[in-house]
């Protein structure tokens, strides 16, 4: 059947294939796996320092981790403002947001339970070659005293400094907890609505700054397949599969439950909501791809706000809320499955025994104590959470921290899903998804044409 064009519109030519997002970040990841390879076989120079081919993987990850850690205060301010003050074009907001924590709890639980169950069967503390040797106490800890700590603002922008002593001398370095920023924003945002029409001129300012942002962003977005070229490759460069092979059934064990949860208990909640899972990955999928290569899900909120709106049918009022508050507080992998993974390794490793009061602490932990990862890179924070919630060593982590880069990309990527997933399910039961938006199921394609989504090469 003839394809029907609109006067005044031009058909869109195709695109060729290398010009495509998702083929770009797709050669990107084999590209760095080969030149890391190639890196680690180069071996140390004749000093023992790292190659220069390591090296300069190491700067291209790390400036592009930093390019997206320069605009995430700024990004979480702005979005969670913006988000509260789009609460109020909605009728039933408050039911909204009550729905959309319930299944972010619920969502967590079940992740939980599956990561509880994968180490009992699996038990990959006992089925490990690593050695005690590799035990060292993390740099930075979490505990529920921090947690509690970390809530109240010690300044308006979350600045935080740290000292760091060493054989060359000190450094000191600055860092924004996003946590912080989190709060300051939901404050601020609830003070604008209670303001009134005097707020206004504020809230179409921040509206304003927060669309700058997100351009600004888009740019460096357009920049992953680089950056992935430097993470993947300096990844295979340092560990190399050695480690990997070292932790094999612990790495096993977190993949096959973020697999589970990702390819199974999504779509079977999807499913029971009336909802086509094909649809749901075909649409959710540049997202959850940018998820895995750039590990941060506040990196990708841009994408995730845009593909659960724009793709999925969530109205914008709704995800504009909902998605910056996950993108923040969400986290089936880095804080249901791995924690919960991680601390039975531990217990199996330094053969302690844990009761059901321990098993009932992790879920608990995951559920509740998600927001402390904030969804930055890494998760070192929500496993000494963990483990010093149940009394375990802390040594533990140094155990893990070898092929922690390579489990965080599989992490990011369900948190990511799941921070598009729940908006969808709640629009859905409460009738406000766009069922027809819903039912196209945009590919990676479609949203790499839009202009406005991906800015064009």
């Amino acid at each position: 059947m003839p394809t029907t064009v609109s006067a005044g519109a031009a058909p869109r030519a195709p695109k060729p294939l290398y010009r495509n997002f998702g083929v770009q970040v797709l050669a990107a990841m084999v590209i760095g796996l080969v030149l890391g390879f190639i890196a680690r076989t180069m071996g140390p120079d004749a000093a023992g320092n790292a190659n220069w081919l390591t090296v300069t993987l190491a700067t291209i990850g790390s400036s592009f981790v930093s390019l997206l850690r320069a605009l995430v205060p700024v990004l979480v301010f702005t979005a969670i403002v913006a988000s509260i003050a789009n609460l109020r074009e909605l009728n039933n907001a408050a039911k909204l947001v009550w729905q959309t924590l319930l299944w972010f709890a619920i969502t967590a639980l079940i992740a939980v339970a599956i990561g509880i169950a994968l180490g009992l069967i699996i038990q990959p503390g006992v089925h490990t070659a690593v050695t005690e040797a590799a035990a060292r106490a993390p740099s930075s800890t979490g505990s529920w005293l921090d947690f509690l700590k970390g809530l109240i603002p010690s300044n308006f922008i979350g600045l935080q400094a740290s000292t760091r002593v060493s054989d060359s001398g000190a450094t000191t370095s600055l860092n924004f907890n996003v946590l912080q920023i989190l709060i300051v924003a939901i404050v601020v945002g609830v003070a604008a609505l209670r303001v009134g029409p005097a707020a206004d001129p504020f809230l179409a300012f921040n509206r304003s700054f927060l669309k700058i942002i997100h351009k600004v962003l888009w740019w460096v977005i357009r920049l992953t397949p680089i950056g992935t070229i430097g993470l993947l490759g300096n990844a295979v460069a340092v560990y190399g599969w050695d480690a990997l092979a070292q932790l094999g059934w612990y790495a096993a064990a977190i993949y096959i439950g973020l697999v589970l949860v990702l390819f199974v208990v999504y779509p079977a909640l999807l499913q029971a909501n009336g909802l086509n899972p094909i649809r749901y990955f075909q649409s959710a999928w540049p997202a959850i791809q940018l998820a895995f290569v750039s590990r941060s899900s506040i990196g990708t909120l841009p994408v995730t706000e845009r593909i659960t709106e724009k793709n999925l049918g969530v109205p914008r009022e709704y995800a504009s809320f909902a998605v910056p508050l996950g993108a923040t507080t969400k986290m089936d992998g880095c804080a249901a499955i791995y924690p919960a993974i991680s601390a039975i390794f531990v217990a199996q490793f330094f053969g302690i025994s844990l009761g059901i009061e321990h098993y009932l602490l992790i879920v608990f932990v995951s559920v509740i104590g998600s927001a402390a990862t904030a969804g930055l890179t890494g998760a070192t924070v929500m496993l000494t959470l963990t483990l010093s919630t149940l009394g375990l060593p802390l040594e533990g982590v140094g155990l893990l921290l070898a092929i922690d880069p390579i489990l965080d990309m599989g992490r990011t990527a369900v948190n990511v899903a799941g921070q598009a997933l729940v908006p969808t399910i709640v629009a859905k039961r409460e009738g406000i998804l766009d069922q027809a938006t819903y039912d196209r199921g945009e590919s990676v394609e479609n949203l790499d044409a839009d202009a406005d989504a991906v800015p064009a090469q």
